[in-house]
């Protein structure tokens, strides 16, 4: 007998898939050998033990029962498939009757967010205490417009937004709260952090991941075959296991180095923080060198260009951007080909900022953009040789090593 988890995982599979076009539900359409769902649940028993529900839509129940049990192994007797309603808002509530009573706390998953790594999904239940709401979320990178029709009226301040994803884990008895609140308002919704938090809870966030991104047009579903397949073990009974494509089966180690001089416009910004009273570095962005650093050995070592190549001067959304957004693409770059990030470690060279009492500070701003890998920092003043100890700008060294996913 497996031991009755405290937790419980929503896969919600109800959706019609219109935008997919794919002439079924969308859950149940192929990615490769395996549908949408089967890829989601593989995810999901991955991750910690806990109760699995998959909610899905009528007719397609028996379909669902497969695929559940192709995914849960000997893990079955924690699954149980339910009928959807015609809103995700009743289809989640489905769920939510079908909970043990052991269940302390809830996951909301959607299937279309098949590529979900187990890890987010731990980190998701990990995070979650009896009073927060978590979604796991990514920095918005992209330059973003307020529009009307097709004129341009202002620029979005793209540092105050991120991009949600699932599962969106909640409390048990919060959240059950909360949907019961909303059926008695009837407001229907369709993200179940924004139903939480209209109930007068708080919700926090969580790094996501690239892999997490939704399956929603024939596009997604197309980087999702794709991110498969530079993966995916091809097995031969006469030869060891080979890759079809993609990276190398052990970790990998870049080295990146970065050089601005001092006399830019605005304040400085250097590890990802702003420096106010010191002199700004010059370059394409914000001109921050240790980033910059990070961002070519973390290309380098997957063997994907370099910096002027993903975010040079032929890409000017991310003239003026800061750090995290460099940082945060890069990761999503990386993902896209297979990898994710072990550390990284970089040392500037320069008299000036004095860096040892924002090191703690900066390396955890780093780390976030990097969805939690451990980055460390170091300085040096190079006893007053070189331009950077003449003051005239600042070299950063950096090394990261990636690993397959």
């Amino acid at each position: 007998m497996l031991p009755v988890p405290d937790t419980a995982i929503l896969v919600v599979a109800a959706g019609s898939g219109t935008r997919l076009d794919a002439g079924a539900p969308k859950a149940f359409v192929g990615i490769d050998t395996h549908t949408i769902l089967r890829h989601a649940l593989e995810g999901v028993f991955a991750a910690a033990p806990a109760q699995v529900i998959v909610v899905a839509p009528a007719g397609f129940e028996g379909d669902a029962e497969t695929e559940l049990r192709a995914a849960a192994g000997d893990r079955i007797e924690l699954g149980r498939v339910v009928t959807g309603g015609d809103t995700r808002q009743r289809s989640v509530a489905a769920g939510l009757e079908a909970l043990w009573g052991d269940v302390t706390r809830v996951l909301v998953h959607d299937a279309a967010r098949a590529l979900t790594p187990p890890e987010v999904i731990d980190a998701v239940a990990a995070a979650v205490d009896g009073e927060t709401g978590i979604i796991p979320a990514l920095p918005v990178v992209d330059t973003l417009k307020r529009v009307d029709g097709d004129a341009i009226i202002a620029p979005v301040d793209r540092a105050e937004l991120a991009a949600a994803q699932t599962p969106q884990g909640f409390p048990r008895a919060l959240l059950e709260a909360a949907y019961a609140a909303a059926a008695a308002s009837g407001i229907d919704y369709t993200d179940d952090a924004a139903l939480f938090a209209a109930a007068g809870q708080l919700v926090r966030w969580i790094p996501g991941s690239a892999r997490s991104f939704k399956i929603t047009t024939p596009d997604d579903l197309e980087r999702a075959r794709h991110l498969l397949a530079a993966v995916e073990a091809v097995p031969s009974a006469a030869a060891p296991s080979v890759r079809s494509s993609g990276p190398s089966a052990g970790p990998r180690v870049g080295l990146g180095t970065d050089v601005h001089a001092f006399g830019g416009e605005g304040a400085l910004w250097l590890a990802g923080l702003e420096w106010p009273g010191e002199p700004a570095l010059s370059g394409h962005s914000d001109g921050d060198a240790v980033a910059h650093a990070i961002v070519d050995a973390l290309l380098g070592a997957a063997g994907l260009g370099d910096i002027g190549e993903h975010f040079g001067t032929a890409h000017p959304e991310y003239a003026g951007a800061h750090a995290e957004v460099f940082l945060a693409r890069t990761r999503e770059i990386l993902a896209e080909a297979g990898f994710a990030i072990g550390n990284v470690s970089a040392q500037f060279q320069s008299n000036r900022p004095r860096f040892s009492g924002r090191r703690a500070e900066a390396e955890r701003v780093l780390s976030d953009a990097l969805g939690g890998a451990p980055v460390a920092i170091t300085a040096t003043t190079t006893d007053g040789l070189g331009f950077p100890g003449r003051g005239e700008g600042v070299a950063v060294t950096a090394v990261a090593m990636i690993h397959p996913v």
